[in-house]
């Protein structure tokens, strides 16, 4: 998996996404430009979605136990 291309982070997808809404909601774009741009915005909201999505998942890993929170490692896809 060392192959794989690192993703960008969360802040530089959704700084990108808020760029692509920014030139859309301009209105001045031709159709194709347009277009592109929003397939763009969709494939990066779809991917801060997943990371929050991930976020969430490791927030809900911790577990109380009587009057402590323990953490609990993430269990991801290689783990199984």
């Amino acid at each position: 998996m060392a192959d794989e291309p690192k993703s960008p982070g969360f802040e530089a997808s959704l700084n990108e996404l808020e760029a692509v809404v920014k030139e859309l909601e301009s209105g001045d774009l031709p159709l194709e430009r347009a277009l592109a741009l929003f397939e763009k915005g969709t494939e990066l909201s779809a991917a801060c979605r997943k990371q929050l999505d991930e976020a969430e998942t490791r927030i809900e890993q911790l577990i109380r136990r009587g009057d402590r929170v323990i953490a609990e490692p993430l269990k991801t896809r290689d783990d199984s």
